[in-house]
């Protein structure tokens, strides 16, 4: 069942037998009784933070594992600006990857996830920066919003908001909305148009997350005056589960495996520092509740379901939890009769899963085919199951969205496999499949969400669903499953995926930049995907009229659904230097299709697809290449390869085992991708065939790498020292300290106007240390700092040059950038502009 925002289903560390993602969750008999305990607690922990990976899952186990208290996890950002160590999506697409990690690691450490509108634009060196590309006023809303909704007893900021320009201006706008946002959520004349759907609220306290890391060194720390810090003994040990909270805690970070946070657990005592900021202090310093009634007596006529509840986790029987169904329904149904319309419809929803649990009753609506239209009709096969001696009735099933109920009117008896066939007929209006903050055009700070009751959502909005309404014990009680599509895989077993609305067809031009250096035809293909049986259309490829496009549209009929076809279009450029977007459009019955479906496929995540505008950069440029043949190694993963071909040129991937002195001899050019050396193991026992390559007369460029985790120290064949230092402002002027020098005159002519229109970064991680054969070619820096002049430096090293580059040549190259295009393929020539005459430039 998909998992809402603000659903009470916390089943508790579900995910410790970690399985695929998509797979429905079984818990034991252990996990059903502290769901049981979780239940008659009602108190709420909001911890806030910037991006994905930055919460600290020690603490967020802790509150909602051994507090028992509804934890939740606001990162204002999705992650979206961060590097990817699994794959080449960047920028949004890496995004829904994080969200979709985080998700995951909320169901290992129990707690919940929230977002904000906030789009992570990239490094951000202080929150004056970031609140002014964000939109504060939008994201303080958001922020507002969250704690409204959550309605927190006690709110934790992951950082310092006294500190800015410490660490990133993320991580410091997020302490600092966190801290405005704690007496304005009470305020009735504060973003009033929320009001329609929530309530003021007044958090009762407010704390900083600190540790020994803000204060510099342990020693530190030690030393500092903590009187105004609570301490708490996180290092706890659950004994019914056999795994420690650090070790839980691992096991949720290590779902952050984008970002390559592998963690291992640890045992035994720890301690978590929680610093006072705002709110009533503490005066015993026991608990963050201190003075809040976290029992039913704050509920109206809730006094009687905490006595019940206390009565159903006395005598929980771990080898029969069926027998507190009955007890478990009365609960239920009193907690339906409530006025309360917070905590009420909270622990409504976490009790009725606990009651499936405990009867062994097992839902689930399956759909023959993982993809569908609107429109179309799917066969459903449904699945009733009651495992246990209870009397459970399924009375009728309901389909959403379009609200058609089906009588069953059918005892489920125990053990006895019930299947039902539904047909569910889709209306017209059904939405997409896509990740709902990704529908309309943002900006560079913020995604645009129009609807108000939608901000915050973690996860995609999926309207296809099943009710099962069933009868238990004579009360009424409705069961929604989101639709699934599941197979069996030879190697994984059941693997599930969520049912995906698609449109009739989708687009996609398979290169996404096109370079034109002459008025040449060059052949440009689209690939067409069927989304249904039987699709018939015309393809157009749009350009502007100085563009010549032929054929004007090719006829294209596919029927067999999720069949695809390449046709091909003669595209010819203009005259002048020129750039446009190309769009390749579907037209069927007059009705545009201009998607591109995009798949993300994951094991640790839930099978995404994003539906982006079906559109190529086209580039008319005089930029002039040779012939170098490259061989590139991949590292963390990137796009430049793509890139590169685009040039023209030939490029081998070339794998660590392949890197024999007989393998480099057919290439001139060999390149290391984004953080090689922190990724790739085997190249620490290639660095002499690799030297020895360039001693040769040959050409290394190796892109930046971290750091802090190298498989070796000698990543050049000189001292290179590797440090944090980056230029995020990617319009930042650049100065050229060698400008004789080959790399800015062979085969074009670079010029300041090459490092307009970079994206997010002209570069990060540049070397601060390095030898006296190195030539630093390029210097700029941020508003306010010293120089950096380590984003390109070039060394001779035997006949050949060795090159160790921070430039964000990922990012700029596959977003159709020409300056890069231009100054890669200068490096690139290096060895070709030996017979160019050179003025010697001392570094």
């Amino acid at each position: 069942m998909q998992k809402k925002y603000g659903s009470a289903i916390l089943l508790f560390l579900l995910c410790c037998q970690i399985t695929f993602a998509q797979q429905p969750q079984k818990p034991n008999s252990v996990e059903i009784y502290n769901q049981i305990q979780k239940l008659n607690f009602l108190g709420s922990v909001l911890y806030i933070a910037a991006h994905p990976d930055d919460e600290n899952t020690r603490l967020i186990s802790y509150l909602s594992n051994e507090q028992k208290a509804r934890t939740g996890y606001l990162s204002l950002t999705r992650g979206d600006g961060g590097q990817n160590l699994i794959g080449t999506q960047l920028r949004e697409l890496l995004g829904v990857i994080r969200t979709q990690e985080l998700i995951e690691a909320r169901k290992i450490d129990g707690g919940e996830q929230l977002f904000s509108r906030a789009n992570d634009f990239g490094f951000s060196k202080n929150p004056t920066e970031t609140l002014e590309i964000w939109d504060k006023e939008k994201v303080l809303a958001d922020v507002v919003w969250a704690i409204r909704k959550f309605q927190p007893d006690v709110v934790v900021n992951r950082f310092d908001h006294r500190s800015p320009g410490t660490t990133h201006g993320h991580h410091t706008s997020s302490a600092m909305l966190s801290v405005e946002s704690f007496q304005l959520a009470n305020n009735p004349t504060i973003f009033p148009e929320q009001l329609k759907y929530v309530k003021p609220w007044q958090t009762k306290r407010q704390f900083f997350n600190t540790s020994w890391w803000f204060y510099g060194t342990i020693e530190k720390f030690n030393a500092a005056d903590k009187k105004n810090l609570i301490a708490l003994q996180t290092g706890v040990y659950y004994a019914g589960l056999g795994k420690s909270n650090q070790e839980i805690a691992a096991l949720s970070r290590s779902r952050h495996q984008s970002q390559g946070f592998g963690s291992t657990g640890a045992r035994g005592e720890e301690t978590e520092y929680l610093e006072f900021i705002n709110g009533d202090a503490l005066k015993e310093k026991k608990s963050l509740f201190e003075g809040i009634d976290t029992s039913w007596n704050r509920v109206k006529g809730g006094k009687a379901i905490g006595d019940l509840l206390s009565t159903i986790a006395t005598e929980f029987d771990h080898n029969n939890p069926s027998a507190s169904i009955p007890n478990l329904a009365k609960a239920y149904s009193m907690m339906k009769a409530l006025d309360e319309n917070h905590w009420a419809p909270l622990k409504s929803e976490a009790i009725k899963e606990i009651i499936a649990a405990c009867s062994g009753l097992y839902l689930e609506a399956v759909a023959q085919n993982q993809e569908a239209t609107p429109g179309s009709t799917i066969k459903l096969k449904l699945e009733a199951i009651n495992r246990s001696s209870a009397p459970i009735q399924l009375m009728s099933v309901t389909a959403l969205p379009n609200q058609i109920t089906t009588p069953q009117n059918r005892d489920l008896k125990n053990n006895i496999l019930n299947n039902i066939n539904l047909d569910l007929k889709l209306p017209e209006s059904i939405n997409y499949t896509q990740p709902y903050w990704l529908r309309e055009n943002g900006t560079i700070g913020m995604y645009a969400v129009n609807q108000q009751q939608n901000i915050g959502i973690p996860d995609i909005i999926r309207e296809a669903k099943v009710v099962f309404n069933v009868q238990i014990n004579g009360i009424e009680i409705p069961f929604e499953r989101t639709v699934v599509y599941k197979y069996n895989d030879d190697v994984k077993g059941e693997v599930y995926n969520y049912l995906d609305i698609v449109p009739e067809v989708t687009t996609s031009i398979l290169d996404k930049v096109l370079l034109f250096k002459d008025t040449k035809i060059k052949y440009v293909g689209v690939k067409i995907k069927a989304g249904k049986d039987a699709v018939k259309g015309n393809l157009q490829l749009e350009l502007p009229q100085n563009w010549g496009v032929s054929p004007k549209s090719i006829p294209f009929n596919i029927q067999k659904k999720g069949t695809e076809q390449i046709v091909y279009f003669e595209v010819t450029a203009p005259n002048k230097s020129d750039e446009a977007v190309a769009k390749s459009v579907a037209i069927i019955d007059n009705k545009r299709f201009d998607k591109e479906q995009i798949i993300i496929n994951y094991d640790h995540i839930t099978k995404q697809q994003v539906l982006k505008s079906a559109e190529a950069k086209c580039i008319k440029t005089d930029l002039k290449t040779n012939e170098e043949r490259i061989a590139y190694i991949m590292g963390a993963g990137d796009e430049v390869p793509s890139s590169l071909s685009q040039l023209g040129y030939t490029v081998t991937l070339l794998k660590p085992e392949e890197i024999t002195p007989e393998k480099l001899e057919n290439f001139d050019v060999v390149m290391t991708g984004v953080r090689a050396y922190n990724t790739v193991t085997a190249l620490a026992n290639k660095q002499t065939i690799l030297f020895d390559f360039v001693k040769g007369g040959k050409t290394m460029l190796v892109q930046y790498n971290t750091a802090g985790d190298l498989i070796t120290e000698n990543i050049a064949p000189y001292p290179l020292k590797l440090s944090r230092d980056r230029v995020t402002e990617e319009d930042a002027e650049v100065r050229f300290l060698a400008p004789n020098h080959p790399v800015l005159n062979f085969p074009n002519k670079i010029t300041a106007k090459d490092f307009q229109g970079w994206k997010q970064e002209q570069g990060l991680y540049y070397p601060s240390e390095y030898d006296k054969a190195f030539t630093p070619i390029l210097s700029s820096n941020d508003k306010g700092e010293s120089p950096k002049n380590g984003a390109l430096l070039i060394a001779p090293y035997g006949k050949g040059h060795y090159i160790y580059t921070g430039l964000s040549f990922f990012r700029e190259l596959p977003e159709g950038v020409t300056g890069a295009y231009k100054l890669i393929s200068n490096i690139i020539s290096l060895k070709s502009s030996e017979k160019i005459p050179v003025q010697k430039i001392k570094p």
